[in-house]
């Protein structure tokens, strides 16, 4: 994936040059995002927590171009009497709609406006010409003894779109459970012309489905369900539930319909609502993004893409594509239909390194000849695979009835929904791990072609490759408070001089046996010894003491590190996965937490902080606490390290000890001192609290 920055300056050389793009609508840049309310460290502000999750499991880091646009700069713009559409965090941008020349210079000397250019005022054309649709047909005759074939597996009842599951192996995924439920997939489309009464779709409604619903054609007068079709068909090659006449690839899946799309005409700005829309879809959590769109010729034929353009980095909403990648989400999306046309290659975005694009073959896996074919301008492989798009089974949004399309329109979103359902089977892995497993398990792995990218993927296959046990060789890098010597700031060393050379838990209930010692204790930031578990299970909540893989004993330091025996290094492990891997943290006097995600482990180096939030441990705050505002730590005062904070902790641990100094398990606030210190400002206030860690 490409770098922000660099993707950021080469869409702005692109489009600052051709700043209306559209007619009376304009994209106006700003400088800066300075005294935004939001931050980085506050993310719950901007993001809902299946974004946060997403990027968490993914190792994906929170960025500056994930703040809002300031909303100083919005209405400066529209004090100005522009009407502002749509707004864009990742290019820090609005596009706005006015007629007055006068309104253009005043939103140019605003002083954060970074640039807003002038253009000729164009006419709407009485017929616009949309390639990607032109190509499109639908009400096809299907291949004799394909499309119907045998209709069941052991969980669905397919009808007419057994061929179009069974061609990718989707049928023993969803007989294995993995059905897209618990994924959220965003459609971006034209319209999902009544989507909202087609029989098709009731299981969606009655079962909440659909998340919601937003339109950023006309973000002031919604119209989703009246107005275009082809997002009907779509979602109905996903999410259809008509058992004996067509089901989708993933009926259970959870589904956000965005309309970004303007099916009357063909501008740049539905570019840029493309990438408002994708930005819309990260914050609300979505996994899959399918797009059955493509852009290369407009209305404005200043506004023309080129074949050079298919690079991967120039057009606005490829880059934008490939910054919902990097947000960890997955975006399919349709090759083209130019296959045979003067234009032949894929458009944009198809033409992105992260957008796993997809191609079309006719019932019986043939090549289908609208498909847009490959390479991109500089030479990558495209399309990435190929599914069923000549033929297709669909709804028709006019009858609500089962009929046939072709086009990549519809290869794409089969391909969504097969994403989706893997996904669900492996929400560990990375987006790129997905992919990479699809493009592997496919037909033309071993010699992809500019026709058919990678070929037909077998999704059973790539299941197979990606239950797998990994070997992971890394250094983990780790970060926690401790709630009795935390200081508002950071940990007090208190103990620092009377520590143990050697480690402290081959006591119960530890009953650790590792030999972890030290001639003396390497810097004077050592607050203390903690145990580090890994454990290997398919949830946090089945992380049981059984599936413990490695356990080591190691320091904790004053800022929250947790580091090896020489008070520097990362600790390191080697251990072998099937599932999952979840970090455990314990302590002698604190109660042990685990994470609530699993680890992510990129280029051998795995890395997770426990001080940002109560959902970085599984059960929340039932056995985490926030010591100050926005810094959470592990509970102190489990002085018989039983799980529970308790009146035992009292009666047969503090009260024993109280008076004496040393290095005791009743020294709640770990200050040397067994004092009523340690009973009224720790253990006092904590009784309830348990452990979560299963």
């Amino acid at each position: 994936m490409k770098k922000t920055a660099t993707l950021l300056i080469t869409i702005f050389a692109y489009c600052f040059s051709m700043a209306q793009v559209a007619p009376d609508k304009y994209w106006v840049k700003f400088t800066d995002k300075n005294n935004s309310p939001y931050s980085i460290s506050n993310p719950e502000a901007f993001l809902s927590q299946q974004a946060i999750d997403r990027r968490t499991a993914q190792g994906i880091a929170i960025l500056e171009n994930d703040l809002p646009v300031n909303s100083t700069y919005i209405q400066g713009v529209a004090s100005t009497g522009a009407t502002v559409l749509n707004v864009s965090k990742w290019y820090n941008s609005v596009t706005v709609y006015t007629t007055s020349q006068s309104v253009i210079d005043a939103i140019n000397l605003l002083p954060y406006v970074l640039s807003v250019g002038k253009g000729n005022i164009l006419e709407k054309p009485e017929k616009s010409e949309k390639p990607f649709f032109e190509n499109e047909s639908y009400g096809e005759n299907p291949e004799e003894n394909l499309i119907m074939g045998p209709a069941s597996g052991q969980s669905y009842d397919y009808g007419m779109a057994f061929n179009q599951i069974n061609m990718l192996n989707g049928i023993a995924m969803h007989d294995l459970g993995f059905d897209g439920s618990g994924m959220t997939i965003a459609i971006l489309d034209a319209g999902f012309l009544n989507t909202n009464i087609i029989d098709a779709f009731d299981s969606l409604w009655n079962n909440g489905q659909i998340l919601g619903t937003r339109d950023f054609v006309s973000p002031l007068a919604p119209d989703i369900f009246g107005s275009h079709s082809h997002g009907t068909s779509v979602l109905s090659t996903i999410g259809a539930n008509l058992p004996g006449q067509m089901v989708g690839t993933a009926p259970k899946a959870d589904f956000w319909l965005l309309r970004s799309e303007d099916g009357a005409t063909e501008y740049l700005i539905e570019e840029l609502n493309w990438v408002s829309a994708a930005e819309f879809a990260d914050s609300v959590g979505a996994d899959v993004i399918n797009s059955s769109l493509g852009y290369t010729t407009f209305d404005d034929p200043a506004q023309n893409h080129t074949y050079q353009d298919m690079d991967g980095n120039t057009t606005p909403i490829t880059n934008g594509a490939d910054l919902a990648s990097s947000k960890g989400m997955i975006v399919v999306n349709s090759a083209g239909n130019s296959g045979g046309s003067s234009w032949q290659y894929i458009g944009a975005p198809a033409d992105g390194d992260s957008v796993f694009s997809i191609g079309a073959v006719t019932a019986s896996g043939n090549y289908a000849s609208f498909s847009s074919t490959g390479p991109t301008f500089d030479g990558r492989i495209k399309p990435n695979v190929v599914a069923q798009g000549s033929g297709s089974t669909v709804i028709s949004a006019y009858s609500g009835s089962v009929t046939t399309g072709s086009g990549t329109s519809f290869s794409s979103p089969i391909t969504a929904g097969m994403v989706a359902c893997l996904w669900q089977a492996h929400q560990n892995k990375r987006n790129t791990q997905i992919m990479e497993a699809i493009e592997q398990s496919a037909s033309l792995a071993g010699s992809p072609n500019y026709l058919l990218g990678y070929g037909i993927p077998d999704y059973f296959d790539a299941h197979t490759a990606l239950s797998a046990p990994v070997t992971y060789n890394f250094t983990l890098e780790v970060k926690v408070f401790l709630e009795g010597p935390f200081n508002g700031v950071n940990m007090n060393p208190d103990l620092n001089s009377i520590l143990p050379l050697n480690q402290p838990y081959n006591v119960a209930p530890f009953n650790y046996s590792g030999i972890e010692s030290v001639v003396s204790i390497p810097t004077t930031e050592i607050v203390d010894w903690v145990l580090v578990e890994l454990r290997d299970a398919s949830s946090a909540g089945l992380a049981t003491n059984a599936t413990v893989l490695a356990t080591k004993a190691a320091f904790v330091k004053a800022d929250g590190s947790v580091v090896d025996l020489d008070g520097i290094s990362n600790i390191q492990f080697n251990v072998t996965v099937s599932n999952n891997l979840y970090l455990v943290i314990r302590h002698r006097n604190h109660l042990g937490i685990i994470s609530s995600n699993g680890l992510v482990v990129i280029t051998d180096h795995s890395a997770y902080d426990f001080t940002t939030g109560s959902l970085k441990v599984f059960g929340g705050a039932n056995g985490f606490k926030e010591l100050v505002t926005g810094i959470w730590g592990m509970v102190a005062s489990d002085g018989n390290a039983d799980g529970t904070i308790n009146d035992l902790d009292k009666l047969s641990e503090w009260q024993i000890d109280a008076g004496l100094q040393g290095y005791l398990f009743s020294d709640y606030n770990m200050d040397g001192q067994v004092s009523n210190q340690d009973k009224d400002e720790n253990w006092l206030p904590n009784v309830g609290y348990s452990s979560q860690v299963p």
